[in-house]
């Protein structure tokens, strides 16, 4: 579960109901307007009757799962019209941004109407060896050069974020997370306008590919995974298709099919909800049209991703890449490898405190299968989100940080609340297990807590 954007999904149905009954102002403002400076949305062009706005978002490469230069980091991509919103979000680092500004900016959005959100701290990482260039393919080009910064830095905030939505209807929303469909099961309602897909289902992660060893493989000089598997999908779909031909519908099925595994053991379910009456709309209501596109057939699939790697695991491949990189007996070597070290250990703590955890509070034989129990469809992960929050910090106070590796376990957590279980039960229970833990630079007091 993507804790960020739990928080943010409330905000955004605030906005869409807000929107819905036509007391949002259509305004977007930049860092240095204040109210009443903004600007509202220019009227609706001559050429297709609607003003297309785009927002793209990526907040710093330390806060989610798909590494870049070893660090993580999320993304959120909107292209918005007065009529029409589309919400792109993904758990992906900044080269999603900096690709989906290229696809917008060639589909014929202007600059001034696209607001770029990027923490931009991965073009000038010293571990990136083409200082100052992104990519999102192995074959890729550089898709940072010319992406503007709008908001950067402490200013990607979901406040900022969520108040350019304001003053338009309809929205179309990807997410890209792992378990992204636990943030809507259950929660999303069909009649606020707003249709969404997710890279995957309630109960699984999503994955990373264009990673080193796989096929196809980055340029030799990076040790990181270029992508996710959801996201690289959508957009080499966007880039080699002709959208005005082209619907909602047409793209969800063929990114459902290319992240889908037909081995079982790699790949996620792509899954979709809310609204689905508007699905027949074309994509280029969203994204523009590259006239470079206009002959496309659409017929031809795209190439099958051959290797994939869980967005949990992928920083420590990274970090192993890195370790057979280095120098034998060199110092930063032997910090990488602890490193590594480190890193595995707190995640066999945290798997196995909180299966303990699970046997404390229901039963040796219980425990484990109560903890990992989905609910019946249609039902959200957790009655009481406040529990939810409580549990995680009564947790993370006894047994260290979740990390983002431990939010797999986000689950177990929902299970107790929606189990009857006290805070009091909790702390007893997480005593118990954790007890003596030096969580050291785990601990919540450095990290800070994860809900």
């Amino acid at each position: 579960m993507a804790r960020w954007w739990v928080c943010g999904l409330l905000s955004l149905l605030a906005v869409a109901a807000a929107a819905a009954e036509g007391s949002a102002e259509p305004l977007i403002r930049l860092p240095t307007q204040d109210e009443h400076d903004a600007a509202p949305a220019p009227a609706p062009s001559a050429e297709e009757g609607v003003t297309r706005w785009a927002v793209l978002g990526a907040p710093p490469a330390t806060r989610t799962t798909v590494t870049s230069f070893g660090s993580s980091c999320r993304v959120s991509v909107c292209s918005l019209q007065q009529r029409v919103i589309s919400l792109l979000v993904s758990a992906m680092c900044g080269a999603d941004v900096c690709h989906a500004y290229q696809i917008l900016k060639r589909g014929g959005l202007k600059e001034e109407n696209i607001v770029v959100f990027m923490y931009d701290d991965i073009a000038q990482d010293p571990q990136n060896l083409r200082r100052g260039v992104i990519i999102n393919h192995p074959k890729g080009k550089d898709v940072y050069a010319g992406v503007p910064k709008d908001y950067t830095g402490d200013q990607v905030t979901t406040e900022n974020f969520f108040a350019v939505l304001m003053g338009n209807k309809t929205a179309v929303i990807y997410v890209e997370a792992c378990e992204s469909g636990s943030m809507f099961e259950g929660i999303m309602p069909q009649d606020l306008n707003i249709y969404v897909t997710t890279a995957a289902n309630a109960v699984e992660s999503s994955w990373g590919t264009y990673c080193p060893g796989w096929n196809p493989p980055p340029p030799h000089e990076y040790l990181t995974c270029l992508g996710d598997v959801y996201s690289v999908s959508w957009m080499e779909d966007s880039e080699t298709h002709n959208l005005k031909k082209e619907a909602i519908k047409d793209q969800y099925e063929a990114v459902k099919k290319r992240t889908s595994s037909s081995n079982n053991l790699t790949g996620s379910h792509v899954m979709e909800y809310g609204d689905k009456t508007f699905k027949d709309e074309k994509l280029f209501l969203y994204q523009g049209f590259d006239p470079a596109n206009v002959n496309n057939t659409n017929r031809l699939p795209l190439p099958s991703l051959e290797g994939a790697i869980n967005q949990r695991d992928a920083d420590i491949l990274f970090m192993w890449k890195r370790y057979e990189q280095l120098n034998a007996g060199s110092e930063e070597k032997v910090q990488v490898l602890k490193k590594i070290k480190e890193t595995v250990a707190h995640r066999k703590h945290l798997d196995s405190s909180i299966d303990f955890i699970g046997k404390l509070v229901f039963g040796f034989e219980k425990g484990p299968s109560v903890l990992e129990a989905p609910r019946s469809s249609g039902q959200p992960v957790v009655d009481d989100w406040d529990c939810l929050k409580r549990m995680v910090r009564v947790f993370e106070s006894h047994c260290g940080s979740l990390t983002q590796y431990g939010m797999k376990h986000m689950r177990a957590f929902a299970n107790l609340c929606n189990n009857g279980v006290s805070e009091a039960e909790m702390k007893e229970a997480s005593v118990g297990a954790c007890g003596g833990y030096n969580s050291g630079k785990w601990s919540p007091l450095v990290l800070g807590h994860s809900a």
